[in-house]
């Protein structure tokens, strides 16, 4: 019989991804970021935050490799990691949307 429980890493992970998803700063950050790579700048400017309010954020969301970037001369440009976490915003906001 195949064993029915996640082991404490997964749930430690999951859990940290669903705190991450959980602040509004961040799920703006990535629904951005879904649309389009953007620079610190831009998000900055987009969201009306601080580069460095956005800078904070855009760490954490690396650490736990919800966004990525890539460098171009001293420009720092940012998309999200790969397409599940994009999957499960877009489906919690077509739930919150639906009537």
């Amino acid at each position: 019989m195949k064993d029915c429980l996640l082991s404490d890493q997964i749930t430690v992970e999951v859990a940290e991804t669903f705190k991450a998803l959980a602040d509004n700063t961040r799920v703006k950050i990535l629904y951005l970021l879904s649309q389009e790579e953007c620079s610190v700048n831009k998000i900055a400017e987009q969201l009306n935050l601080s580069q460095s309010a956005v800078s904070h954020q855009l760490a954490y969301l690396r650490k736990l490799r919800l966004v990525k970037y890539r460098r171009e001369k001293n420009v720092m440009y940012y998309t999200y990691d790969d397409q599940h976490v994009i999957n499960i915003l877009m489906q919690t906001i077509d739930h919150i949307t639906h009537q």
